[in-house]
């Protein structure tokens, strides 16, 4: 064990209790739309399927985020699970806003949503409820459309990006 001397969040060390998070893989979505003309988007680790049916997934975002509260304006919004190759992509989408979508191959729906074209997964959603959870929100989107691509997951763990080990 390596000790870390860091702030305390309800009697836990908080560097500690990021660290422990970050031994559990976890999958990359970008979750996207076209709001005021200007496709807008985030990336999240927190993804899992919730519900056959309703189809729903979830995801959660922080309370501090200043585009969600953009993004959720959406009539319609898109979820892509990004493939092994996206970890630039990922920085991409979760860095400045005006650079987002820079370069980046996506299609659009009617009603808004954004998926990227090379995602191994796309959905059209609507968000159906939103829980808040400490200093993040818990977002369930229902989903609409489901298209499935090619390719392996994008894994994070550790506070880094890698793949599966193929068996």
């Amino acid at each position: 064990m390596i000790p870390v001397t860091c702030s305390y969040v309800h009697g836990l060390d908080a560097r500690l209790l990021r660290d422990a998070y970050g031994m559990f893989p976890t999958g990359v979505v970008a979750v996207a739309a076209r709001v005021d003309g200007v496709p807008v988007g985030i990336v999240a680790s927190s993804f899992t399927s919730v519900s056959l049916d309703p189809p729903l997934v979830s995801f959660s975002v922080a309370r501090a985020s200043n585009t969600w509260p953009v993004l959720r304006r959406s009539r319609r919004v898109g979820v892509t699970i990004l493939a092994e190759g996206h970890g630039d992509l990922s920085r991409q989408i979760a860095g400045p806003a005006e650079e987002r979508f820079v370069g980046v191959s996506f299609s659009e729906s009617d009603g808004g949503a954004v998926t990227l074209d090379d995602g191994i997964a796309q959905f059209d959603c609507t968000v159906y409820e939103e829980h808040e959870a400490g200093d993040h929100i818990i977002v369930l989107m229902e989903l609409h459309t489901v298209a499935i691509g090619q390719g392996r997951p994008l894994v994070f763990h550790q506070s880094n990006f890698g793949k599966l080990a193929r068996g």
